[in-house]
């Protein structure tokens, strides 16, 4: 509960503030080439990991928490079809043992993961507005916890980056404002490490990223000065 009141304090502190920042411009335009998505997001790491000690153990897996957490996207449109978009937030994961070493605690990291992608949106479907991206994902870990299971051994995990794919939709509210639901898939290797590499393991991530967001669409000159000269409608 107290996590869901986080997520619901933050999407309206993030949409107050947008509109509080487009305040001295004209409305939301669903013709606007940017926009501003808050929300929240289920990330849901599908991992495995091939666990070395320092030989190969056999029957040792290891599985990454899912978790809930608040998240933001800026969206910038290129023309009414393509937009590069960054999405971002900060997480943190438990790493726990699976098979021979199931319960076992391995410790736990923070995330910070943006997502850079590149989308096409169909628009031929009045307010309501689909599309499909592809791009990569690039994952820094830090402030790792040690692992409880392992005699408090610390753990360490090397950045990484993977390829994504995308889809959602975006359905017009008003004013500019949209509701959104989206979901990314990344596949993504990486390794981590205890008692300087004495074990280590090599791990595929492949988060699953499912996301639910108010959105606000205008153009940037309405806020940095308005455009002096006519613009191709990007709806």
């Amino acid at each position: 509960m107290t996590r869901i009141k986080t997520l619901l304090a933050a999407a309206i502190v993030g949409c107050g503030a947008i509109a509080g920042a487009s305040s001295s411009a004209s409305a939301g335009d669903y013709n606007g080439d940017f926009m501003v998505r808050i929300g929240g997001s289920v990330v849901a790491p599908d991992a495995s990991a091939t666990v070395f000690a320092p030989g190969l153990l056999v029957g040792a897996d290891a599985d990454v928490s899912t978790e809930v957490i608040p998240s933001a996207t800026l969206t910038y449109f290129l023309n009414k079809n393509l937009a590069i978009e960054l999405f971002c937030c900060f997480a943190k994961h438990d790493v726990k043992g699976k098979g021979v070493l199931a319960g076992v605690d391995l410790g736990d990291t923070w995330i910070f993961p943006p997502a850079l992608t590149l989308q096409y949106h169909f628009d031929s479907m009045g307010g309501f507005k689909p599309y499909v991206g592809a791009g990569v994902q690039y994952i820094h870990f830090f402030s790792e916890g040690p692992a409880t299971g392992l005699g408090g051994l610390p753990m360490k995990i090397d950045d990484a980056i993977g390829f994504t794919l995308q889809a959602g939709v975006d359905v017009e509210l008003g004013r500019g404002w949209y509701l959104n639901a989206d979901v990314k898939k990344t596949w993504l290797d990486t390794e981590a490490s205890w008692a300087g590499g004495a074990v280590r393991a090599d791990v595929e991530l492949d988060p699953w990223i499912f996301s639910a967001n108010i959105g606000y669409r205008f153009n940037l000159a309405d806020i940095f000065g308005r455009r002096e000269v006519a613009y191709e409608p990007m709806k």
